[in-house]
């Protein structure tokens, strides 16, 4: 990505040249929301003008790859259609979404000072960017994660690796990263003591993690995520 364009253009062009074409396992597909959808590309570069229009350095939240109801349908890492419009002040008119991590991460937004102050500070994408879904046992699709199967994994690596590298040409700091998801993060660690990417992996439970199992617990993983992300 070039570095003569604000943060929020070379993500736009980032997400506007994602394609893959590699091979998958039986059951498995991937989603591009960028293509599948005709409004997710103009939805995705409003967001990322409003909120990245400069080149600040920003911390780099990684999690694991997007849902069919969050980013798989705006375009932006866990923002669902309901708080793009009634948080971002950005509606998408052809598609209503509700995804539970999502509920999570603007709370935590709104608990760091708002949109505003949340992206001015951080920037989250995933080493596998487009959505993933498998078959399951009805025959229906559903969300899938990159590390669901080894097979999986193996082919989708290639990419992921050259993803990460993209996104590291950003204004990010590397010293220190935050993975979502403690099976992800053990994943990101094998591939950065190969790659040599990041410095630390700071490891948080993933928002979909506390939304289903932790709810009761949640202000407390709200108070741990403000604590991490403000060292």
């Amino acid at each position: 990505m070039s570095n003569n364009h604000s943060f929020g253009r070379q993500v736009v062009a980032f997400n506007k040249q994602l394609e893959y074409t590699g091979l998958l396992p039986e059951g498995f597909a991937v989603i591009n929301p960028f293509v599948d959808n005709p409004e997710t590309l103009p939805t995705m570069e409003r967001f990322y003008h409003k909120f990245y229009g400069d080149n600040r350095t920003r911390k780099f939240i990684i999690g694991i790859n997007p849902s069919r109801h969050g980013a798989g349908v705006t375009g932006v890492p866990f923002t669902d259609t309901k708080r793009l419009k009634d948080v971002c002040g950005i509606e998408m008119k052809t598609a209503y979404s509700h995804e539970p991590s999502s509920v999570f991460v603007y709370d935590l937004i709104a608990q760091y000072g708002g949109v505003h102050s949340f992206y001015n500070d951080c920037y989250i994408n995933s080493p596998f960017p487009l959505a993933i879904v498998r078959r399951n046992e009805n025959n229906k699709w559903v969300n899938a994660n990159y590390y669901d199967d080894k097979r999986l994994f193996d082919s989708l690596k290639p990419f992921m690796v050259s993803t990460l590298r993209n996104h590291l040409s950003l204004p990010l700091d590397n010293t220190k990263v935050f993975v979502l998801g403690k099976k992800n993060a053990a994943y990101l660690a094998k591939i950065n003591a190969e790659e040599r990417l990041f410095g630390e992996l700071v490891v948080l439970e993933h928002p979909r993690f506390i939304q289903q199992y932790k709810s009761r617990e949640k202000q407390d993983y709200l108070l741990k995520y403000l604590d991490v992300l403000a060292n």
